[in-house]
């Protein structure tokens, strides 16, 4: 709904020092308050740990009351009084109780289910062995893993989130957030990585590094351009395959899958591609008709050009 690019400080004429200059947590913080001024409703704020090891933005998004739920890295650093206390979120994960599959001690297990229809049995626990952190307390530490034994890199995440335990914060009555149990958290970071993966589509298939400027503002144009074009390549394939985005497991999602297989190899031979993005656009039309908000947001960019535009039909 919205996106702000970043700009590098040697883009800029004083780097650094330049007053157009910004982090990408002070970015991510102005993202959060454009959300809440639109009234843009939301369970939290979802970020991995360049934010979550960001104190400014952690504690921007504290004062202001915003839910949250932010990764760490598995050996970020924490300092403790005791010297034999964890130090780190991974050992104190590993110091949490588990005897395997069958006593599974401190650890949940919870079965996830990704968008291909099947499932994966994930461990998550709430983590009380690094100072600071606690179900009872303001903020969680909730690891969550594929293998509790041996915590592989891969496939193991220490969340750190505002959301209280059901039934256990201490001060639960006054907390202005929905609780969250440790499938809720899971849930919440999960999403995380359908950001993730559009940015990589976005980026490999439609160009959206490969542009060829210098200035932030030509930058700023690509990057609209490519994601009204992204836009409406999701919009074309949802009206061509509601169904299969209903039901991935569907006689006719795997019918499309082998179709799509066969009409790649015809292609690898030499033969002709089956279908065009705009194919249903007016003859002798300039553009197919956007969708929804994406002719205001072109007409946005058109407008914002510093090249004059010559005239043309409506």
């Amino acid at each position: 709904m919205d996106v702000e690019p970043y700009t590098p400080a040697k883009r800029l004429k004083k780097g650094r020092s330049d007053p157009a200059f910004r982090t990408k947590p002070q970015i991510a913080v102005e993202l959060v308050e454009r959300a809440r001024e639109a009234s843009i409703p939301f369970r939290a704020v979802v970020a991995d740990c360049l934010y979550g090891e960001n104190p400014d933005f952690q504690r921007t998004l504290w004062k202001a009351k915003v839910p949250y739920v932010l990764s760490l890295r598995p050996h970020k650093g924490r300092w403790a009084e005791q010297e034999e206390a964890a130090h780190t979120p991974e050992e104190a994960a590993q110091r949490m109780r588990w005897d395997g599959p069958e006593d599974p001690g401190d650890w949940e297990a919870i079965v996830r289910t990704f968008k291909d229809g099947h499932t994966e049995k994930w461990w998550a626990v709430e983590v009380s062995t690094l100072v600071g952190y606690g179900p009872q307390k303001s903020i969680r530490l909730v690891a969550v893993s594929t293998d509790p034994q041996t915590l592989p890199t891969n496939s193991s995440w220490y969340l750190m989130t505002n959301l209280p335990a059901p039934g256990l914060w201490r001060e639960q009555e006054e907390s202005p957030f929905e609780a969250a149990d440790l499938c809720e958290v899971l849930r919440i970071y999960g999403l995380r990585q359908w950001v993730e993966q559009s940015y990589r589509q976005i980026k490999g298939e439609l160009g959206f590094s490969d542009f060829q400027v210098r200035r932030d503002p030509a930058i700023r144009r690509h990057w609209e351009l490519v994601l009204c074009a992204f836009s409406f390549c999701w919009w074309a394939y949802t009206r061509e395959h509601e169904a299969v985005l209903l039901d991935p497991a569907s006689e006719e999602a795997h019918s499309i899958a082998e179709e799509a297989g066969g009409k790649r190899k015809a292609r690898s031979r030499g033969g002709t591609s089956f279908s065009v993005v705009a194919g249903s656009s007016a003859a002798g039309a300039r553009m197919a008709g956007p969708v929804g908000n994406a002719l205001a947001l072109l007409e946005g960019v058109v407008e914002g050009a510093p090249t004059a535009t010559t005239a043309s039909a409506a």
